[in-house]
């Protein structure tokens, strides 16, 4: 087995309809099941990346910059952008389509961060990741950016949780 892999070998896409159960009462899909497609779809492109299982260890923010109505298609596309030892940035961009009229709209993008884990559920080695196009050499050159945010983002929620802990306020 190679030592790396290119982003295109990472690329997953996957499409639904959009149903009345799953959407909210303003007929727009819930934003809860489009998280839980962001987080499939990630998944999916890591285990292709890792060959291995994987956890999710953070989900950027999600922005939902266009609504997606019953009828549309969703599609979502992924593929892995930055590996480290074990771990990989997937990229997730989120389209809808209205299937009448053939128009499209981004409806959001989120960058999740996976864990490559072997079958003992401890962090395993991943191959490094190569981009080729010019999106994927952006993604991939601003990747640690993303990653110090993240990281600062985490000791805050970390600290709000030794602040605020399990205990109840009363």
């Amino acid at each position: 087995m190679r030592d790396y892999k290119f982003c295109r070998e990472t690329f997953v896409v996957k499409t639904s309809i959009v149903l009345p159960p799953d959407t909210n009462n303003y007929g727009t899909l819930f934003g809860g099941k489009l998280m839980a497609y962001i987080d499939d779809v990630a998944a999916i492109s890591a285990m292709k990346h890792a060959r291995n299982n994987i956890v999710t260890a953070s989900t950027d923010s999600v922005d939902f910059l266009h609504p997606i109505y019953r009828g549309n298609s969703v599609c979502l596309e992924a593929y892995v952008t930055y590996t480290g030892r074990t771990s990989m940035e997937v990229f997730v961009k989120v389209i809808a389509e209205d299937l009448l009229s053939g128009e499209r709209h981004i409806c959001a993008m989120s960058f999740l961060t996976m864990v490559a884990i072997d079958e003992h559920g401890k962090p395993t080695p991943v191959p490094k990741i190569v981009p080729e196009t010019e999106e994927e050499k952006h993604l991939y050159e601003t990747a640690k950016e993303r990653a110090e945010i993240r990281k600062k983002r985490k000791k805050a929620s970390e600290e709000r949780v030794k602040r605020y802990g399990p205990k109840l306020p009363w």
